[in-house]
């Protein structure tokens, strides 16, 4: 058997001369060139310059390396026919079985301060992404991601090759990772003109209804420490569809009310946070743990019941129990908590028949969960798509614009922060109002401003929440066109209100909250509407 032979080029260098020295052990030739090989060179592996094999160096200030007809024979050469393989051993010229490669990070180069289309297409990589997709074609043993070597490796010395599965999958992942780096570049040089969104499966699951099932959970990231695919179930059944869009909308809640408390105060405090059909139905900021889960609980207990729970703290045995505590029966009949550790006293406490409770960890919720998503929103629509930016606006009430009508004392900013944070996460419109930082009613999803106010009072009294009505806070996510609203919230007992400006009624409102005693704290509403879900 001829001597296997591996072309190595990368960005990302880590254990790259392990891994070549590794391949060199087991029989395999090295060919490579520029930083990969002197990196090899200086380590000790035995390599030979690409160089030799095209007829000469790098070429054009090293624009062209690798983009040569000997190599990409060596590549695409069909190793079942005899004639291409013999009309290669007349050439000289060997066949190439392996190809480690990656790419530099493009995204990178656009992102740096002061790039132009210049200093982007000097550091565009055409040689990488040419030779992977040679080798794909060419079914050969082709490795874009650090994390593949290994198992590769593995592979490699317990049978001596790679399976036709595995070299599929490889040869699936090469193309993925080179129609990538085409679409960042296609999408930086369009200027808006294209989108290209790319994604990988990472799991399947139950859909949202039978005949929509499986259901799977792509990708699209790997930087976001808050991504859906850095959670891990470490109890319960698999998340279902639903599930993991109710996931999305907690991060959602959590990272505005934390962000909006670092902006506001400089720090971010325990926040625990339930949703139910995608609308936060319970949020609490407390100073103890167990008070912060028992608050947001005993928001809507009726609500919470089969809903999803996100902390930002470790959930612990004395969390657990105050959770299921705060329900009517004492039970924790939850269908997921998130959080970002469980000890076994809290698993136990939580933990369902059949797995009804998914217990989900992200140690990042502890450590970044002020990190907004600034990635622009997506929504497929029939035969195409709808986009706009992420909602990055962060309620400031300390800021230069903020129009007050009366006093807003410490407790009822917090409490604002708390009902801004929820109101613009969920579904507009939307009047959310809360009382010493607990959620206590909202109302989302209306087609009218009044409709929202009397749906978030009723839902206040129904959880049980009447007398603290008494002096709470309401966030509305726009402006109230007509005072009818405005009174549904006062005449309820409320007495600090947060809306948008823009109403042709806005001076009648204002007027109306001065004569009432009632604080409003207003905004411009193209800069603070709070609209989400639509």
């Amino acid at each position: 058997m001829s001597e296997k032979c591996a072309l190595i080029s990368v960005f990302d260098k880590r254990e790259i001369a392990n891994f070549a020295n590794t391949l060199v052990g087991l029989g395999w030739k090295i060919l490579s060139s520029g930083g990969t090989a002197k990196k090899l060179v200086e380590a000790g592996v035995s390599v030979k310059d690409v160089a030799e094999l095209v007829g000469g160096g790098a070429i054009l200030k090293h624009r062209v390396v690798t983009l040569s007809r000997e190599l990409h024979a060596g590549l695409l050469a069909d190793t079942n026919d005899s004639e291409q393989v013999a009309e290669m051993r007349e050439l000289g010229l060997p066949i190439i079985d392996m190809v480690v490669c990656d790419f530099y990070p493009l995204a990178d180069a656009i992102a740096k301060p002061g790039a132009t289309v210049e200093s982007v297409v000097e550091m565009t990589d055409i040689g990488g992404p040419t030779m992977v997709r040679s080798a794909a074609k060419g079914g050969r043993i082709v490795i874009c991601r650090f994390e593949d070597r290994q198992p590769v490796l593995d592979e490699l010395k317990e049978t001596g090759d790679i399976c036709a599965e595995k070299r599929e999958t490889l040869r699936a992942r090469a193309e993925y990772e080179v129609a990538g780096y085409a679409a960042v570049s296609a999408m930086y040089h369009g200027s808006g003109q294209f989108k290209v969104i790319s994604a990988e499966k990472v799991v399947e699951f139950k859909g949202e209804n039978g005949p929509q099932t499986p259901a799977v959970l792509f990708s699209a990231t790997n930087k976001d420490p808050l991504a859906l695919n850095e959670f891990k179930v470490i109890e319960g059944a698999s998340p279902s569809y639903n599930n993991w869009c109710d996931v999305d909308r907690l991060l959602l809640t959590m990272t505005h009310i934390a962000a909006g408390w670092k902006l506001n105060w400089g720090k971010i405090p325990y926040i625990a946070i339930g949703v139910k059909h995608g609308n936060p139905c319970g949020a609490a900021v407390a100073d103890s743990l167990e008070q912060t889960a028992w608050r947001m609980v005993k928001g809507d207990t009726r609500a919470i019941f089969g809903g999803l729970l996100m902390t930002n703290f470790p959930v612990t045995a004395k969390v657990a129990d105050a959770m299921a505590q705060a329900m009517p029966d004492g039970k924790a009949r939850f269908d997921g908590v998130i959080a970002p550790s469980f000890d076994e006293g809290a698993i136990n406490t939580l933990s369902r028949a059949k797995g009804k409770c998914r217990l989900i960890v992200n140690l990042a919720l502890a450590e970044d969960s002020a990190l907004l998503d600034m990635t622009p929103r997506f929504r497929y629509i029939r035969g195409g798509m709808l986009a706009q930016p992420a909602y990055s606006f962060v309620l400031n009430l300390f800021g230069p614009e903020i129009i007050k009508t009366g006093e807003l004392g410490g407790d009822h900013a917090r409490d604002l922060v708390v009902a801004w944070g929820i109101g613009c996460s969920s579904n507009s419109n939307t009047i959310t109002i809360v009382k010493d930082q607990a959620l206590i009613g909202n109302g989302v999803g209306q087609q009218d401003r009044v409709g929202a106010a009397e749906l978030a009072v009723k839902r206040a009294v129904d959880a049980g929440h009447k007398a603290d009505l008494q002096d709470a806070v309401a966030y509305s996510d726009s402006f109230f066109p007509f005072p009818d609203a405005v009174e549904v919230l006062i005449n309820a007992g409320i007495r600090t209100i947060f809306s948008t400006t823009g109403s042709v009624n806005d001076g009648i409102i204002q007027k109306l909250c001065a004569d009432k005693g009632v604080t409003l704290v207003q905004l411009p509403d193209s800069k603070a509407r709070g609209f989400f879900g639509h």
